[in-house]
């Protein structure tokens, strides 16, 4: 068994040496934004004073959201996003002290902005650097952090596979102990607290399913004179979470099963992303929108734009808007028949909208209204809903967000008929694996993927 003595992040612990970083990297920006706007970099009183507050709001406010915490499990991406929410916090604060205080003729607004974003790269590229080291010297096996595992053969297996695949996180197992499915008795967890001393451990990990419930209790009191860190690791079986996570409801913990990711800042920079973009994108297509519609017009009888019912976020219906690509017709029984490739019922430009996602544009409507998001899982028709909710786990999970125009399971090629129910399972996989791992960056790089393979694609018909 291996086990390691404290490695660098407990030699070096983020709360202590990052908040230096951040400071250095405010001074840093200041003094290059004061050099690029007034051509040298000797500082007045004022904005050495200006920088100082920076520097504390910076600290205080990363303290506080727990940003200088946790490091050996946040993926970089989550420390840059958690980063430039801390940056624009600051912004908004020093922004409305300059207005507050009448202060706006003294202080120039561009050297504020330049400071707060030159300070922001090098702060995110130090945090990248030291994550990047990190990783690599955990690789190699150093700073590794030891743990011991307890619970039934097959679960520690599974927890041992998974710390196998995650490298980069430095955990090694310092010792196991193997129970059985009926519990544990005194010998056991006698046997249990002198292992753990002797492994020299930093962490236990009790692996057990939720049936073994009973035994976290016991196994958590024999380690009561450890010093030891423990955590409790649950086997859910075959259920299928969605952004599972603990949290504190009517003073007791909870453990969070199927919950949406978008609450709080989450569904403000979601919202902000879909008006920002949304309304730039709406804008510039405007023109193609125009030329389209009078094509429609021209070449088939109708109405310009199709309008259905899909189901949204939290299971509410809205009115989805698209260019019509068939021709007018009625559906037998209120049957939904999925368009086919040279499906008769294509206007004679409708195959081109569909295979180019053209028809879609429209739905940037949509997301102005707020009933849709420019990345989400695509919206289904209701009796497509009706239908699949029996057939695939999960299936109504996808509805915990707002549909949208693109998302992860279209650019991974998962477009257009869904004519067997392994399409349809893949689909709602991937629209699970979006939910669970949301981020800005993550959408941010799902619309550039869009761009080169999710409008046009084989499967678009």
């Amino acid at each position: 068994m291996l086990h390691s003595s404290s490695g660098l992040t407990e030699r070096f612990p983020p709360h202590l040496v990052v908040p230096p970083l951040d400071a250095a990297a405010l001074v840093a920006g200041a003094l290059l934004a004061h050099g690029w706007r007034f051509g040298h970099f000797n500082l007045p009183d004022r904005y050495w004073l200006a920088t100082v507050i920076m520097v504390l709001l910076v600290t205080f406010i990363n303290s506080t959201v727990g940003a200088y915490e946790r490091w050996r499990i946040t993926r970089i991406s989550s420390l840059l996003a958690r980063l430039f929410l801390v940056w624009l916090g600051v912004a908004a604060l020093v922004a409305s002290v300059v207005y507050l205080t009448h202060s706006a003729d003294r202080y120039s607004r561009l050297w504020v902005s330049m400071a707060l974003l030159i300070s922001f790269v090098l702060s995110g590229a130090v945090r990248v650097a030291i994550q990047l080291l990190l990783r690599q010297a955990r690789r190699q096996g150093r700073s590794l952090r030891s743990v011991f595992m307890v619970g039934p053969g097959q679960n520690i297996r599974r927890v041992g596979r998974g710390m196998r695949s995650t490298p980069e996180e430095g955990y090694c197992i310092a010792g196991i102990q193997r129970l059985g499915i009926l519990g544990v008795d005194a010998a056991a967890l006698i046997s249990l607290s002198r292992r753990v001393a002797q492994s020299g451990a930093q962490e236990v990990w009790i692996c057990v399913p939720l049936e073994m419930g009973p035994a976290v209790r016991s196994i958590f009191y024999a380690l009561r004179h450890h010093t030891v860190e423990v955590r409790f690791i649950p086997e859910f079986g075959d259920m299928q979470l969605l952004n599972h996570r603990v949290s504190e409801v009517a003073g007791q913990y909870a453990f969070d099963l199927s919950v949406t990711p978008m609450n709080g800042v989450a569904q403000m920079l979601k919202r902000l992303e879909d008006l920002v973009i949304g309304s730039l994108l709406s804008v510039l297509i405007v023109p193609l929108c125009l030329v389209i519609a009078v094509v429609i017009k021209l070449t088939s009888s109708g109405p310009v734009l199709f309008k259905q019912y899909r189901t949204g976020v939290n299971g509410k219906s809205f009115k989805v808007y698209k260019f019509r690509s068939m021709k007018v017709h009625q559906e037998n029984n209120g049957q939904i028949t999925q368009a086919g490739r040279q499906d008769p019922r294509f206007t004679p430009i409708g195959a081109f909208l569909r295979r180019t996602s053209l028809d879609e544009l429209p739905q940037f409507y949509n997301v102005l209204q707020g009933r849709m998001s420019i990345v989400g899982p695509r919206p289904h028709a209701l009796a497509h809903n009706e239908y699949y909710m029996d057939l695939v786990e999960s299936y109504m999970k996808r509805h915990k967000v707002k549909p949208g125009i693109t998302g992860w399971a279209q650019v991974n090629g998962l477009r257009g008929e869904t004519d067997t129910l392994e399409k349809m399972e893949s689909r709602v996989e991937h629209d699970l694996w979006y939910i669970n791992n949301w981020s800005l960056w993550l959408d941010l790089r799902i619309i550039f993927w869009t761009i080169f393979k999710g409008f046009v694609n084989r499967n678009a018909y």
